[in-house]
């Protein structure tokens, strides 16, 4: 049987620590979250690989993805969540990210538009003690404006432009943080607001799977 913590530690040590993650809270929330919990169990044994991988596949053939750790990782390092923050989740999946995020702020609330994974993350979230995570279901590129304004907003899923709606759902002072780009053309951006605007930076390359219902129309073509 495979010993998960051992595997969780080792996924910090040689995943997370060589790709510049050097912020202790995020470390420790890291390594006290079994991503295992939130993956399907045919899929556990590969939990704490370093890549993103399906976890879910809609009726219409929409492909959910767990974000490999170190891109997740080096995400909540620059949305600097602080003790007390109020933190909106994008693309909650299975709940891994919820869950982590639960250890560094004080309250989540996890957006998720599949009703099924929604109904999913709350299970793992209760399961794991996450109590202080609220599952949401609603479309995702909308955000959760009821809720607002928020601390920090993660969004979980590469985007094809900058999200102007949930940046405007930030506190004053409050990050958003996402990759914009497919594949390798990926750029972690922090979109960081001041004065009722969201100014803007890239961090990192980053490939992920692209996050559901941002995507653009094709443009009309005479």
């Amino acid at each position: 049987m495979l010993d998960f913590a051992s595997a969780r530690y080792n996924m910090i040590e040689s995943q997370i620590r060589p790709n510049d993650v050097t912020d202790k809270s995020v470390l420790q929330a890291m390594l006290d979250t079994p991503r295992e919990l939130f993956v399907p169990a045919a899929k556990r044994s590969v939990a704490y690989q370093d890549e993103d991988f399906v976890i879910h596949t809609s009726d219409d053939g929409v492909q959910r993805f767990i974000m490999e750790p170190r891109v997740l990782a080096r995400l909540l390092q620059f949305a600097d969540i602080k003790p007390g923050a109020l933190v909106l989740y994008v693309g909650a999946g299975l709940g891994y990210g919820p869950a982590v995020v639960s250890k560094l702020a004080e309250t989540v609330v996890a957006l998720e538009s599949d009703a099924t994974l929604a109904g999913h993350a709350s299970q793992n979230l209760t399961e794991a003690g996450a109590d202080n995570v609220a599952v949401i279901e609603g479309a995702l590129q909308q955000g959760c404006p009821d809720q607002a304004p928020f601390d920090a907003i993660v969004v979980d899923g590469a985007l094809p432009e900058a999200p102007a709606d949930l940046c405007s759902q930030l506190k004053d002072g409050g990050k958003l943080v996402c990759v914009i780009g497919r594949g390798l053309a990926g750029k972690a951006h922090v979109f960081e607001a001041t004065g009722g605007e969201a100014s803007a930076r890239v961090e990192f390359s980053a490939a992920v799977a692209p996050a559901p219902g941002f995507e653009k129309p094709d443009a009309f073509v005479f």
